[in-house]
């Protein structure tokens, strides 16, 4: 995949969250290594990390992780990976600070990423990172990939002040009637500076409805130190979804499947005779002039 990520920015680094059981997914399989376009879904947030030549992935593993493991390295070079384990599953804020030795001094750039958002393009993750090192001339210190929904339910709301900065999230079982209908809602994608992002880490309790330490706690601590927090808004609600069960994972894979064939028809001029009843992996490559017919299945690495 082409690297994006001119690199004359600051180091980047990227942590992706696969610790979780998944426990709506109704399932003995961990919640990350169940597929969409015949890969797990871990795998494809991993794969659209690489084209922003980050200096290495690291994946945090706890349920099942050596088996989440042995599925990233079927996506990533070693050298160029690393693993956290997270013993046990407090919560997203310890999730991340399980990787302290690795981070806590580093001077870097980094982007959090949950490993069940396999439609995240590498583009946008790309406008975040640039808009994170471009804010107000010196950069962020943590910026937050937003997107606004008809039904927020479930999701942490994005909190604004007066003056349409950011505020606070509100996750959703401690959120006030009023924030409850705001339709801005956090993706769980961040960008932080690394050292700012583990000193407030610090100071995250787990007072709340979970009893967990919440990762969405540090861009508030943060603006009450004072420091910038950005917002990038993102216009396709699709891209930056979760999966929280089978009924989710069915609308991904058909969501994916429609994104992939319409980018070869605009992009790469094959013609399908009915797109809906095609099935093709997004890793196919197709010449131009081919035409699809109805009920073709083409998958994997296929040309």
């Amino acid at each position: 995949m082409e690297q994006i990520i001119s690199s004359e920015q600051k180091t980047l680094d990227v942590l992706v969250l696969a610790a979780g059981l998944g426990t709506r997914m109704r399932s003995n399989l961990a919640k990350v290594l169940h597929k969409i376009d015949g890969r797990p879904l871990v795998n494809h947030v991993c794969r659209t990390a690489t084209a922003l030549a980050p200096r290495k992935i690291y994946v945090v593993i706890g349920h099942q992780g050596e088996d989440v493991k042995r599925a990233v390295l079927d996506e990533l070079d070693e050298s160029h990976s690393a693993f956290v384990w997270q013993k046990e599953q407090l919560g997203t804020g310890h999730a991340v600070n399980s990787a302290r030795e690795f981070f806590e001094n580093e001077d870097s750039t980094l982007l959090i990423l949950s490993g069940d958002v396999p439609m995240i393009r590498a583009e946008t993750l790309a406008a975040l990172v640039q808009q994170h090192h471009a804010h107000r001339g010196r950069g962020a210190a943590c910026s937050i990939l937003t997107v606004k929904l008809d039904d927020p339910t479930g999701y942490g709301r994005i909190v604004r002040d007066e003056a349409g900065l950011f505020n606070k999230i509100a996750e959703q079982k401690d959120a006030s009637e009023e924030e409850r209908a705001i339709r801005e809602i956090n993706s769980g994608i961040y960008c932080f500076d690394t050292k700012k992002l583990f000193a407030a880490l610090s100071s995250v309790e787990n007072n709340n409805a979970q009893g967990e330490y919440y990762l969405t706690d540090v861009p508030s601590l943060l603006r009450a130190a004072g420091e910038p927090v950005s917002l990038y808004q993102h216009t396709d609600a699709r891209e930056v979804s979760g999966i929280n069960n089978r009924v989710e994972l069915a609308h991904l894979e058909r969501a994916l499947r429609r994104r992939t064939i319409s980018r070869m028809m605009l992009d790469y001029g094959v013609t399908f005779i009915d797109p809906k009843n095609a099935y093709v992996s997004e890793r196919a490559s197709i010449g131009r002039d081919t035409v699809i017919y109805p009920n073709v299945v083409i998958e994997g690495d296929s040309s």
